[in-house]
């Protein structure tokens, strides 16, 4: 339990992190320079205003100096990022491959936000995680459902584990690319970005092929019913609203982490 919440803490932090590369990343600004600050007024935060979670609650929500409403997106990220962590270790121990999913966890909570606040998926997270996933398949083994078909045994699990996370992202974003031109050409219209794309690649390196089969199966379902319930109960036009298709992406790969990858399934 002490590993547990250990995670849960390093988790709070890296979601305060999480959350200046949310902001800042789809603005092509850095995460290093400057210190944080408010988005309304531009002054810098003190590190007393920038405790996560403590500091929203006891600033009840809003700037100390322009005493503008911070988004709720703060919190949540830095409350979510931590419940993953705590999850996860508590499910693995403190292991590698509690580690790695930790990583992958952090990972997906970025891409989500920023795609549901900014539809952008920043290279940062979605290529940067694909080179992740890929290095450590070799170091934490994944399970071989495909590769182990294909190829021979006689290769061992390190490089058996690499050709299921190449699987996953070159078949999966292969995939879901030739989806996208397929909708293009039949509706004259892109219905998938190119940085959904490099998003599923990431998932694929770090689930391989049948988690990232699941992935996408998943995440167009859940697309498909909260999109359509969101359009209708908003009345918008559902020819040109741009849905986060990377946000369900993104849920739906925690989904098969927590469910599939950590053992809980």
């Amino acid at each position: 339990m002490l590993e547990a919440l250990l995670a849960a803490l390093a988790g709070l932090l890296i979601g305060s992190f999480l959350n200046v590369c949310v902001y800042r990343l789809p603005r092509d600004r850095s995460v290093i320079r400057p210190r944080s600050f408010c988005p309304a007024c531009e002054r810098p935060l003190a590190w007393y205003d920038n405790i996560p979670l403590a500091s929203y609650v006891l600033l009840r929500g809003r700037c100390r100096h322009c005493s503008a409403a911070i988004s709720p997106r703060y919190p949540a990220v830095e409350l979510l990022t931590g419940a993953l962590f705590f999850f996860l270790v508590l499910s693995l121990g403190p292991t590698l491959q509690a580690l790695k999913l930790c990583l992958f966890s952090g990972l997906l909570v970025g891409l989500i936000f920023s795609d549901l606040e900014q539809r952008i998926l920043p290279d940062e997270f979605t290529l940067g995680g694909t080179a992740a996933g890929l290095g450590l398949a070799a170091l934490v083994p994944l399970d071989l459902p495909i590769a182990g078909l294909l190829f021979p045994w006689e290769w061992g699990p390190r490089v058996l584990s690499l050709a299921e996370a190449l699987l996953g992202a070159v078949i999966g974003s292969g995939l879901l690319w030739l989806i996208g031109v397929v909708y293009q050409k039949a509706r004259g219209r892109e219905g998938l970005g190119f940085g959904d794309v490099k998003m599923v690649a990431m998932i694929g390196a770090f689930l391989g092929l049948y988690g990232v089969l699941l992935t996408v199966l998943a995440g167009s379902l859940l697309g498909s019913v909260l999109g359509l319930l969101f359009i209708v109960a908003t009345r918008k036009k559902a020819s040109t609203y741009e849905l986060p298709f990377g946000t369900f992406l993104g849920v739906a790969a925690l989904g098969v982490a927590l469910l599939w990858r950590s053992g809980m399934g």
